[in-house]
C-alpha cells in the first residue's frame, strides 16, 4: 500500500514539475511552437514599422509613413512568383478587405501587400498581380521595397522569415499584420482565419468610431 502511495506521489511531483517547466518554457502557455512564440513576442513588443521607401504598381514612390498618414494598415508579405501559399494569402486578404465596413476603407484603414522580391516584382508585375486579385491600387496596394538594407530591416523588425532556396523561390512564414495609427504593430493574425481577422479589425475600428462620437 505504501509502495503504491509513494509511486503516486512521485508521479504527481513529476507531473507538477513538468507542467511548471512547460509554463515557464511557453511564457505562461502562450507559446507552444517557435512560430507562435515569435508571434507572441512581436505582439507583446509592438515594434514600430521601420522607415522604408515603397514603390507601387504606378511607379510612384513614398515612405510608409507618408502612405499610412495616421491610418491603420493591414499588411501581407509576399512575392508574385510564389505558386503555393502567396496566392492563397492574397486571396484571403481580398476576402478580409471585402468584409470590412466600406465606410472605413481608405478613410481609416489601408491594405498593403509588400513584395520581398523587388528584382522580379517590377511595377508592371505588381499591376498584373493587383488585377489578378481585384486590388484597386489605392486602398489596397501592392508594392516593393527596392533598398535591400531597408527591406532586410523591415522583415527583421516584423519577424518575417524569408529564406532563398537558390532556385528563385523563398521559404517564408505568412500572416496578416495590423499596424496601428501610430505606426506600431498591433496584431499578427492567422491568414487562414479570414472571419476572425475581419472581426478583430472591424471591432477595433467600431470601438474607435463609437468613442469618437
Amino acid at each position: 500500500m505504501n509502495s503504491k502511495r509513494h509511486t503516486w506521489i512521485a508521479m504527481t511531483v513529476v507531473l507538477i514539475f513538468g507542467v511548471v517547466l512547460f509554463y515557464v518554457g511557453t511564457d505562461g502557455f502562450h507559446a507552444f511552437t517557435a512560430e507562435s512564440a515569435r508571434t507572441y513576442e512581436l505582439i507583446k513588443d509592438k515594434p514600430e514599422f521601420p522607415a522604408v521607401t515603397l514603390e507601387d504598381s504606378s511607379e510612384e514612390s513614398y515612405t510608409f509613413n507618408e502612405l499610412a498618414n495616421g491610418k491603420y494598415v493591414f499588411i501581407t508579405f509576399m512575392y508574385t512568383s510564389c505558386t503555393d501559399v502567396c496566392p492563397i494569402l492574397e486571396k484571403n486578404m481580398g476576402e478580409v478587405y471585402d468584409l470590412i465596413p466600406e465606410k472605413y476603407i481608405g478613410e481609416d484603414i489601408l491594405f498593403l501587400s509588400i513584395s520581398f522580391d523587388p528584382e522580379r516584382d517590377t511595377p508592371k508585375t505588381l499591376a498584373n498581380y493587383e488585377n489578378a486579385f481585384d486590388s484597386d491600387g489605392s486602398t489596397w496596394r501592392m508594392v516593393r521595397v527596392n533598398d535591400q538594407e531597408e527591406l532586410d530591416n523591415m522583415l527583421k523588425q516584423l519577424g518575417v522569415i524569408v529564406i532563398p532556396d537558390g532556385n528563385g523561390n523563398f521559404t517564408h512564414n505568412s500572416a496578416f499584420y495590423l499596424i496601428g495609427r501610430e505606426g506600431h504593430l498591433l496584431e499578427v493574425m492567422d491568414f487562414t482565419q479570414i472571419g476572425d481577422a475581419a472581426d478583430k479589425v472591424t471591432d477595433i475600428l467600431n470601438k474607435e468610431w463609437v468613442n469618437s462620437q
